[in-house]
């Protein structure tokens, strides 16, 4: 049996910008990325802590070293500049191997920093 478990999250970044006139998708900084174990294309899902909303999106990669998080397209509409968000990235996994799995968490300094 497979079932979904938290894989990675980026923990309390804020959002830098709101692009309502892209495709879709959040842009996150590469740096974070690769810290969060996340990839371009991965489904994530998005939690604002500012209004509650709860969508899912898919990454694209933002400069390195920019901080950038930026909400596209319809997801624009969800929150506003500065506004603080949880990015949770999930995995199927075997239930044994699940519960042995140690997700990844990062939580960045002011200016999404790592």
């Amino acid at each position: 049996m497979l079932i979904e478990v938290l894989k990675s999250k980026l923990h309390c970044v804020t959002v830098t910008d709101a692009n309502l006139q892209y495709r879709g998708s959040i842009t996150i900084d590469e740096d974070l990325m690769d810290a969060a174990d996340m990839i371009a294309g991965q489904k994530v899902q998005i939690v604002d802590n500012n209004n509650g909303e709860r969508f899912e999106t898919y990454i694209i990669k933002g400069e390195r070293g920019s901080g950038c998080i930026c909400l596209n397209g319809a997801a624009a509409r969800k929150v506003q500049i500065g506004d603080t968000v949880i990015i949770i990235a999930y995995a199927l996994m075997d239930f044994e191997e699940a519960k042995a799995f140690k997700p990844t968490i990062v939580i960045p300094k002011e200016g999404n920093k790592l």
